[in-house]
């Protein structure tokens, strides 16, 4: 017989259900469920601009009750970021008259992304604006000076995310940008000229309609004064070069969306803060081949792992180059891809 067998029984107490302790609620609130409610009256909105939290949501885009709208972001998307140009769904009061407040509570599919990491070591992606399909890299001829590398990460940072860069060089009336200009040749990038009182207004415009452009640039270059004249209205801040660092004061310091309306339709301007440094830790590079089609398919030929980099044993383009199966452009952009990918090595 078991220990638990012995003595007389007949004396313990008998327990039932109601005698088990429930904990009671102090805050008198419902238990947590994991099932979200599917929101199927959610109307869909583009974000315009993000400030501390509050988001300005374009609410029926180009439809005839087109009106902003302010957000805010659902509990359950909190660990995920809603940045410019995301097309969200909202739920709540869109009206966005004074004093309402909407709630995001999805975020579509975005179809680029344009990011950068803190430094070429951190695998850490900073989202800068997303569904964007062109960048306007807005550089000065000089004060600030140009600086080359900085338009190769630009450039490198387009290219990954699948977005067409343009660029525009300001202040022409301080020094000749063609040696500067020199630099890139071998790509596929319009570029705009501008000078004190004399901006191309008409070409860049052209330029932008139909499209969702991405501003970015050095602080200094004028990119603010660009915005404000091809947007009147924006307000966007301008500011001054230091005379003795040569470095611009940072302006804007928020990425918003403005529209630009023309006579043969309308675009969006995304203008963004002023950057000193771009990271491309999160960069692949196979996608900066992918941007010189032309030298991605003979690329097809390289031994596995090829680099394309002046060192690269075997490498096909390089020996199409030299034969002169590429043309005589065939050297620049070569020299164009080798800069580029050297940038992330």
């Amino acid at each position: 017989m078991s220990w638990w067998d012995a003595g007389d029984d007949e004396d313990e107490p008998e327990f039932d259900e109601s005698d088990v302790r429930i904990r009671p609620n102090p805050k008198a609130n419902r238990p947590r469920t994991k099932t979200r409610p599917e929101h199927a009256d959610a109307v869909a909105g583009r974000v315009l601009g993000v400030d501390r939290g509050r988001y300005t949501v374009l609410v029926d885009e180009d439809g005839p009750a087109e009106h902003e709208a302010q957000a805010a972001r659902a509990r359950e998307l909190r660990r995920q970021a809603i940045v410019t140009g995301d097309v969200v769904d909202l739920v709540g009061d869109t009206s966005g008259e004074a004093g309402t407040l909407a709630r995001i509570v999805r975020i579509g599919e975005r179809r680029t992304l344009l990011r950068r990491s803190a430094d070429d070591t951190d695998e850490v992606e900073r989202v800068i604006v997303a569904n964007a399909d062109q960048m306007l890299i807005v550089v000065a001829a000089a004060n600030p000076e140009p600086r080359i590398r900085l338009v190769d990460r630009y450039l490198v940072a387009a290219f990954d995310a699948g977005i067409r860069p343009l660029m525009c060089v300001t202040k022409t009336d301080l020094a000749d940008p063609d040696p500067f200009l020199a630099n890139f040749a071998g790509l596929d990038l319009p570029v705009f000229r501008a000078a004190a009182g004399r901006i191309p207004l008409a070409e860049i415009t052209e330029a932008l309609t139909g499209h969702r452009t991405v501003f970015v640039g050095h602080s200094g270059v004028g990119k603010s004064t660009l915005v404000n004249a091809l947007v009147p209205g924006a307000g966007r801040a301008t500011g001054h070069v230091n005379v003795v660092t040569g470095r611009g004061r940072h302006t804007s310091s928020s990425t918003v969306s403005l529209r630009v309306r023309t006579p043969g339709g309308s675009g969006w301007v995304i203008d963004t803060p002023g950057v000193r440094s771009f990271g491309l830790g999160h960069v692949d590079p196979n996608h900066i081949l992918g941007a010189f089609t032309d030298l991605a398919r003979v690329a097809e030929e390289c031994p596995r792992g090829c680099t394309h980099l002046p060192d690269a044993p075997d490498c096909a383009i390089a020996e199409a180059v030299d034969a002169g199966e590429l043309g005589p452009a065939g050297r620049t952009r070569l020299d164009s891809l080798q800069r580029l990918l050297e940038t992330l090595r």
